[in-house]
């Protein structure tokens, strides 16, 4: 009896520190998207960094390539991409394009976080 009661308690000591404590990975790709070429891109220099701008995307230069970034709060441009939209949050106007805020300030707009 002894002997099986030892046997019992080996086991279930085994079975109980050998649990498994798996976990579960995500993998998802990279956020960042870089390209090689841009159409006719605008450069707009902010806080002593260029970026450009093309079709309302933002980027800047990285080695050979152009990697999106967010657009910077408070750069200024002459001309709002095409396809924007006007909304209106709490009484203000805006102008929005793909996320990014604009405000018009006499005759240029300012990219603002809403």
């Amino acid at each position: 009896m002894k002997m099986v009661l030892k046997t019992g308690l080996v086991v279930l000591l085994i079975s109980f520190l050998s649990t498994s404590c798996a976990t579960a990975v995500r993998v998802q790709p990279a956020n960042t998207v870089v390209v090689t070429k841009l159409h006719h891109p605008k450069v707009v220099v902010h806080n002593n960094v260029r970026y450009y701008r093309s079709n309302g995307v933002w980027y800047v230069k990285r080695n050979r390539g152009y990697r999106v970034v967010t657009a910077p709060v408070g750069v200024r441009v002459a001309a709002l991409p095409r396809g924007y939209k006007v909304v209106k949050v709490r009484g203000v106007k805006y102008y929005k394009h793909r996320g990014v805020y604009y405000k018009r300030t006499g005759r240029q707009y300012v990219v603002v976080r809403v």
